[in-house]
């Protein structure tokens, strides 16, 4: 069972699935990241994820894909070093931010928001 959590922070949208992303749940997920892919920036909270397959992989990197289109920034938090091996093995710190923190990765999304630093 997958549960999703969605609240307005401060300074940017939070999601976060708790329970397993995996080919069973990907559907609910997926909506999930769907309906907030047009806020300026978005922190998708995956600490109280225990296991992603590549389907739960998949939808996330859909919906950043879909965030980005509508021109916003997305920021990843994952304190399971499962889950964080697999995004950096797959390459998927590359593409957005992964931090172990919420804190450090909405500190991602203000540092982009505020330009590079010159």
């Amino acid at each position: 069972m997958l549960e999703i959590e969605v609240e307005q922070a401060d300074g940017y949208m939070l999601c976060r699935p708790v329970g397993e992303l995996d080919a069973y749940t990907v559907n609910e997920f997926r909506e999930a990241l769907g309906n907030v892919t047009a806020a300026p920036r978005l922190l998708i909270d995956l600490s109280a994820v225990p296991f992603m397959d590549s389907a739960g992989l998949g939808a996330l990197i859909g919906g950043i894909r879909r965030a980005r289109e509508a021109g916003g920034e997305v920021a990843v938090a994952c304190a399971r070093p499962t889950l964080t091996r697999l995004l950096h093995t797959t390459g998927f710190d590359r593409i957005v931010p992964v931090t172990e923190t919420l804190e450090g990765a909405a500190a991602a999304l203000a540092d982009h928001a505020d330009g590079p630093a010159t």
